[in-house]
């Protein structure tokens, strides 16, 4: 897509894992994947990691990245995202499609990113999208910190719950069931439009940001990725991902520039 840039939010003052964007995988910080494994997608210049904490700018500073530092009040991902994307259009020009790729999914391809972007290309009514992939065992099902999401027969969310959804009690072993993955690709003027509408009562009791644009009337475009991801929420989470890079395809390819 023309005119793209990737922003990667992070911090270290995380309430389940603090100092975890700087926690290693395979001796590099799961930043440095991130962010990495984002550039191969769009490039080291359109790829940016948004950021309050010094620790993590000077990071990605240090192995080649691009960096910006932020606010620390903000609460939202797509606020630091937001006030990142004006900082770095002041030397790049505008963007037309800014992708959120959380600082939490160190195993982010770059066919991942290119899946979230693809349904762009159908027209300007695509304002936002979400990749999703299935869920892969009833205890992933019933964790809290994987948000679940439920779409209509087109593709589009009906709803996101940390709770488990749908429900167990009648086929649902007949039902897709499936997680989102946190990279969200927003138009530019739906950033910062979506940052403007009130918090709405939805979203603040799950806690999750992508029920403020349904509950106040948009669409958000799910698309199914088959990729394998970890999000790390927990050490456990971390550990896990950690033995899924062990095999990764991508890892050997950088991993000497990160150590």
């Amino acid at each position: 897509m023309p005119n793209t840039i990737a922003v990667i939010p992070a911090r270290m003052a995380s309430t389940r894992f603090p100092g975890k964007p700087l926690a290693p995988i395979l001796g590099i910080p799961m930043i440095g994947h991130v962010w990495k494994r984002t550039a191969m997608a769009l490039g080291s210049d359109k790829t940016f990691v948004a950021t309050c904490d010094k620790e993590i700018f000077d990071y990605i500073e240090s192995v080649g990245g691009r960096a910006v530092m932020t606010g620390d009040h903000h609460e939202r991902c797509s606020d630091r995202t937001a006030e990142a994307m004006l900082k770095i259009e002041k030397t790049l020009g505008r963007a037309e499609i800014v992708v959120m790729v959380q600082g939490d999914e160190p195993l982010v391809t770059p066919d991942m990113i290119q899946e979230a972007l693809k349904p762009f290309s159908s027209g300007p009514e695509i304002l936002v999208t979400n990749l999703m992939a299935g869920l892969g065992s009833r205890k992933e099902h019933d964790d809290p910190n994987e948000v679940k999401v439920v779409v209509d027969l087109m593709g589009r969310a009906l709803y996101f719950s940390r709770e488990p959804i749908p429900s167990w009690k009648k086929g649902a072993l007949d039902v897709p069931m499936y997680k989102q993955v946190c990279v969200i690709p927003f138009r530019r003027d739906f950033l910062l439009a979506f940052n403007g509408l009130s918090p709405t009562p939805l979203e603040q009791v799950e806690s999750v940001d992508m029920l403020r644009v349904l509950e106040h009337g948009y669409p958000v475009h799910m698309v199914r990725t088959t990729a394998r991801t970890v999000s790390v929420d927990t050490r456990a989470d971390l550990e896990a991902a950690e033995r899924f890079m062990v095999e990764d395809a991508l890892f050997p390819i950088y991993k000497d520039e990160l150590t």
